[in-house]
């Protein structure tokens, strides 16, 4: 199907000529929309500037085609949901520059939209260097992200399926979740499946405990003495065929990236330095998470950077952080604008030199989430970043602690990836008694600076006892 041209009014409306100096003279705007594109090329290139394409694969080539022949070289285009991704990576193959832009920041912009159509606001802008481009990794991080947002899709659909099996319990009124912690472990799956089998006695179901539960055996029997009705074993026996399905998916999603991971890594050459060995207070991986080796394939991605010595950042957090920002943190000039681009950094409001307001701006973004989640486990360790973290929990609360200590974790993570630092942990005693040193140092310049001494007084009890 050809291409369709816009309306004859359309056409001949005058567009009032910009006021700022054009910098970007081969710049397109591109509206996405789910059957079509809408296009705007400077009216010099073409008789018919704005054309509309239908969003099949061989419109999308002849869009590209047309761009090319216009002698486009960079187009903005707005992140509406997925439906510009077959449109990026064409043009992108093309050898184009596509700048995604921001919808919210198009629409914080001042001018006459309503005037002009969504795509030519966007070839006004992007001409006059009003827009800035979203981030989005390279092409080989673009897949391992794909595969890593999948398994975290199908990781919390069994957590879904989970809830309804416990609400089915519920509607037994049995109160297994009372005594045992994890319905999906190994107590639980066993007492589960014998359930949906036909058993109902409550003694023969508890003689599935496992030695490492907590609960006694006589806790189990009166938790799981309740009324088994069929409807409702029914509904837990197909959630629990479900939560099956989706661990057989997550293993298969896992051999993907695995093999993902090892196709990044076999064009390039092996670190200088051997992969250091694990901590010892590095725990176990978790029940979601893969159970292949991570650690090594990303030791050689990062180009002998190990994320894990970094505290709270396990493999498979190192692993989503790398399918989020990528290995090469020369997209961001500075540790700055890396934590302003997660959100982690706030937004000071300034007016005539005074500050009106500074908060952290809400952002759906991934990276941030996986920082924020190492922070509230980083807090809970004997580690200089727990103790950075109770010291602000204690003194500004929790929330805006976990803001703060996700801030630091980025630029740990940041500098780390660009080879500035190897990070080594100095511990909770360490940092208490740097921040006693600052606090003191502190306290005795402002004395100075009233007239007054400050006193240690353990020195004068240290003396005191030396010379007894």
């Amino acid at each position: 199907m050809s291409d369709k041209h816009l309306s004859r009014r359309h056409q001949q409306r005058r567009r009032s000529p910009s006021l700022l100096k054009r910098i970007n003279l081969n710049a397109a705007g591109i509206d996405c929309g789910s059957a079509e594109h809408y296009v705007a090329v400077p009216a010099d290139r073409d008789p018919a500037p704005v054309r509309a394409f239908r969003t099949f694969t061989s419109d999308l080539h002849r869009l590209a085609d047309w761009l090319v022949s216009c002698g486009i070289t960079t187009v903005a285009m707005e992140a509406t949901g997925v439906y510009w991704l077959p449109l990026y990576e064409i043009l992108e193959a093309r050898g184009l520059e596509v700048v995604l832009v921001n919808a919210r920041h198009v629409k914080n912009v001042p001018g006459r939209k309503s005037d002009v159509s969504d795509c030519e606001w966007l070839q006004e802008l992007h001409s006059v260097g009003l827009l800035r481009g979203s981030f989005r990794p390279a092409a080989h991080i673009a897949i391992l992200r794909s595969y890593v947002r999948h398994r975290e899709t199908l990781v919390r659909s069994a957590v879904m399926v989970m809830n309804r099996i416990e609400k089915a319990l519920l509607q037994m009124n049995l109160q297994l979740h009372l005594v045992i912690s994890d319905l999906a472990g190994a107590t639980g799956l066993r007492i589960l499946r014998d359930i949906v089998n036909g058993e109902t006695d409550p003694y023969r179901l508890a003689a599935h405990r496992d030695v490492r539960c907590k609960a006694s055996e006589a806790e189990i029997v009166a938790a799981l003495t309740g009324h088994y009705r069929t409807d409702h074993v029914f509904v837990l026996r197909q959630n629990l065929e479900l939560f099956d399905a989706f661990q057989r998916q997550m293993q298969i999603c896992d051999v993907e990236i695995e093999n993902v991971l090892r196709k990044l890594v076999s064009p390039l050459p092996a670190p200088k330095d051997p992969l250091p060995p694990r901590r010892v207070s590095a725990k176990a991986p978790k029940k979601n998470e893969p159970r292949f080796d991570i650690r090594g394939p990303l030791y050689n991605l990062t180009t002998g950077i190990d994320l894990t010595r970094i505290d709270a950042i396990g493999p498979y957090n190192a692993l989503r952080l790398v399918s989020e920002i990528g290995t090469d943190m020369s997209r961001w000039p500075t540790a700055g604008h890396f934590t302003s681009w997660l959100t982690l950094a706030p937004r000071n409001k300034v007016s005539g030199g005074r500050l009106l307001g500074s908060t952290t701006q809400p952002a759906p973004n991934r990276a941030a989430m996986i920082f924020r989640l190492a922070a509230v486990s980083v807090g809970r360790t004997q580690t200089a970043l727990g103790a950075f973290y109770r010291r602000l929990a204690y003194r500004i609360g929790k929330p805006k602690a976990i803001t703060a200590t996700a801030r630091k974790l980025a630029i740990l993570v940041y500098r780390s990836l660009k080879g500035e630092i190897t990070y080594r942990d100095p511990g909770d005693s360490a940092y208490d008694a740097r921040y006693r040193d600052s606090v003191v140092r502190r306290l005795r310049h402002r004395a100075e600076a009233l007239g007054l001494t400050l006193v240690d007084r353990r020195a004068d009890q240290s003396l005191a006892e030396g010379v007894s």
